[in-house]
């Protein structure tokens, strides 16, 4: 029984590691003076913009536009009014394991649509990015 439980913590504290260097985290600690002043002016720019704030709930609704109405309602529900996943799930009347994979992939879809306009920022005006572009030459 004591090698089973000393296997299992090994594990789990290996997991961990493994973990940690799949997904390194960057702490304010570690960036320089410069970088951390520009950082702070960044920050202290979009929080005093009220434009900012209406173009993100814009954005906001457009993502979740995309979604399906049921991940949508889950996801308005969890994030948007606090609802726990038991609240969730008496309201709609499905099982909380299915309200948790509804907001799951919810949040996954939206972050993957994030992802792609962010990328599409850095292409040129026909689609390609630039070196696709030159290649296609």
């Amino acid at each position: 029984m004591e090698g089973w439980l000393t296997r299992i913590a090994t594990n789990t504290c290996l997991n961990m590691i493994r973990g940690s260097k799949r997904r390194p985290e960057l702490t304010v600690s570690d960036l320089s003076d410069n970088e951390s002043g520009w950082m702070d002016q960044q920050l202290a720019e979009v929080t005093d913009s009220v434009e900012n704030s209406v173009v993100a709930a814009d954005l906001a609704d457009r993502l979740l536009g995309t979604l399906s109405p049921e991940d949508q309602q889950a996801l308005l529900m969890i994030d948007g009014e606090n609802a726990s996943i038991k609240e969730v799930a008496e309201a709609t009347g499905w099982s909380e394991s299915k309200v948790k994979v509804r907001a799951f992939r919810a949040r996954k879809k939206i972050r993957e649509s994030m992802e792609k306009l962010l990328s599409y920022k850095g292409r040129a005006p026909g689609g390609a990015s630039a070196t696709e572009s030159s290649k296609v030459r």
